[in-house]
């Protein structure tokens, strides 16, 4: 039987499947070169995005405080994550691979990218939201996660390396927060 979907959760739901589409298009579209480096921002760039506005999404509805901390952290440290990356965007571009290191980084990332989509899109929806938000937020931080730590077994730009590095430590601290935090959740009778 499926379950009825309130008018709120039909309007964040929207919004999140246009937010999680943009996202796919940007990441899918991103114009790559001869450079890892390059291209991981390029295609991390719409990735960060995604986040910033999947928390804002969430924050026009939830009046649960860990999930509004939680989102706030998330809008200020891919905010800074975004600068950071534009900042080295040109002198990043100038390492560069060999066309084998550039096919199989490609393809790994597009395996990473590939299962992370399906996980997103497959979140099952309910009418808790913030249960909702968790179930689609929690993929998208493990699939940055695994970029990073992909990208960081190639030759890539020095500048880019502690960015890597911050977005691996940031991203899985808040996977252990939201996995706790939605473990609460779908325990207790309304999140």
């Amino acid at each position: 039987m499926k379950k009825t979907l309130s008018n709120v959760s039909k309007a964040y739901l929207k919004a999140y499947e246009d937010i999680l589409g943009n996202m796919i298009c940007g990441m899918n579209s991103a114009r790559l070169s001869c450079s890892i480096s390059r291209n991981f921002i390029v295609q991390m760039l719409p990735h960060h995005r995604a986040a910033i506005e999947m928390c804002e999404n969430l924050l026009r509805y939830t009046t649960n405080i860990e999930l509004q901390n939680i989102c706030c952290d998330i809008i200020r440290e891919q905010t800074q994550s975004i600068a950071d990356m534009k900042r080295v965007l040109n002198s990043c571009g100038r390492c560069r691979n060999c066309g084998e290191e550039l096919r199989d980084y490609q393809c790994k990332i597009n395996e990473i990218k590939n299962n992370m989509f399906s996980c997103m899109r497959n979140a099952p929806a309910c009418n808790r939201i913030n249960i909702s938000f968790l179930r689609e937020m929690i993929p998208h931080h493990k699939g940055a996660v695994e970029m990073c730590k992909a990208t960081l077994r190639y030759r890539i730009c020095d500048g880019l390396e502690p960015i890597l590095k911050s977005i691996i430590a940031s991203q899985e601290q808040g996977i252990r927060q939201m996995e706790k935090l939605l473990e609460e959740l779908e325990n207790c009778c309304e999140g």
